[in-house]
């Protein structure tokens, strides 16, 4: 009775924050190369609201964060987390849920057909989780804070 509880909490949670990933601080979140588009001369990181074209780089991100998550590396996939989602979510608790999604599911379940679109400071992203349907994601939303995506479906 007691697993069957954790591995129901641990889906639960997981349904709720399944998403992608990072490091430990806002700065860690950070694209590790700066923010381009297209029509750009120069590499400079952008602060304000990202361009259209700015979807590929949410799609790495929303990648990034699936395949943390999955990897239980809780800390990491928590600085993914909007302002708003980490009130939500007690660091300590969301490190023990993805945690558990690793020991329940393992590593192996990158985000696959991953498509983003961009308005404003605001993302959607759908994706396909390999070999874990029931996690699939349509339309998850994003936003941008700080420079960098942050997972906003909390």
């Amino acid at each position: 009775m007691r697993t069957r509880a954790t591995v129901t909490l641990a889906t639960t949670c997981l349904l709720a924050l399944a998403g992608c990933s990072s490091s430990s601080s806002d700065d860690d979140a950070k694209p590790s190369t700066p923010v381009t588009t297209a029509s750009s001369q120069a590499a400079e990181p952008t602060t304000t609201a990202p361009a259209a074209g700015d979807a590929v780089e949410l799609e790495r991100v929303a990648s990034t964060y699936t395949d943390l998550y999955f990897a239980g590396v809780g800390k990491s996939a928590y600085a993914f987390l909007s302002k708003r989602c980490r009130a939500k979510a007690d660091p300590t608790m969301y490190a023990a849920t993805v945690k558990q999604a690793a020991k329940d599911y393992g590593p192996d379940h990158p985000a696959t057909d991953v498509h983003a679109t961009v308005s404003g400071d605001m993302g959607r992203v759908s994706y396909k989780v390999k070999g874990l349907p029931k996690f699939d994601q349509t339309q998850q939303p994003w936003t941008w804070q700080g420079g960098a995506w942050k997972y906003d479906a909390c």
